[in-house]
């Protein structure tokens, strides 16, 4: 059980990370970015596109995917990984349903972090080769899916310490 409380441990660092740096993005760097891109006289959006948000979208995806693998391995040292995304159909607890619904949020946030986000963070930064128009395609899909993560993190952290703070097993 040593290993399940590291795991737990590392699952709550990396998941603090991981939320905190999606509040960063979408509550500072959003706006400095358009602060930045007005400033004629400072160095423009490309100080931030070029040394902040690189650095910052490594840890963002890192600390997401390490926040779920240590989640599943959790749940699965607990022998309930499956029954919690089944949502405790069969086990009859509102314990495993409740850290069901919030593994089930993790699980679409990571996605969005991977497959939404961080692709077309690259080519907004100039990762890869893009045009103009795919440019400003990838700055609304990867807007639209971290703020989905923004509002799903809410109630993903009320479920899963929900488990911990309140509900009966």
């Amino acid at each position: 059980m040593e290993l399940a409380l590291i795991d737990r441990w590392l699952h709550i660092v990396a998941g603090v990370t991981w939320i905190g740096l999606l509040y960063y993005f979408n509550f500072v760097q959003a706006q400095a970015m358009g602060a930045a891109a007005a400033d004629e006289g400072g160095p423009g959006p490309a100080a931030i596109g070029k040394y902040v948000a690189p650095r910052a979208l490594l840890w963002f995806r890192w600390s997401a995917l390490v926040t779920w693998l240590t989640g599943a391995y959790y749940l699965g040292a607990m022998k309930i990984f499956g029954a919690a995304f089944m949502l405790g159909i069969g086990a009859e607890s509102l314990q495993i349903t409740s850290i069901g619904i919030g593994a089930w949020l993790g699980t679409f946030m990571l996605f969005n972090v991977w497959v939404m986000i961080w692709p077309n963070q690259k080519k907004i930064l100039g990762m890869v080769e893009a045009t103009d128009e795919e440019k400003a395609r990838a700055r609304r899909v990867a807007f639209l899916a971290s703020r989905s993560n923004v509002m799903m993190s809410i109630p993903m952290l009320l479920f899963m310490q929900s488990t911990v703070h309140g509900l009966p097993m």
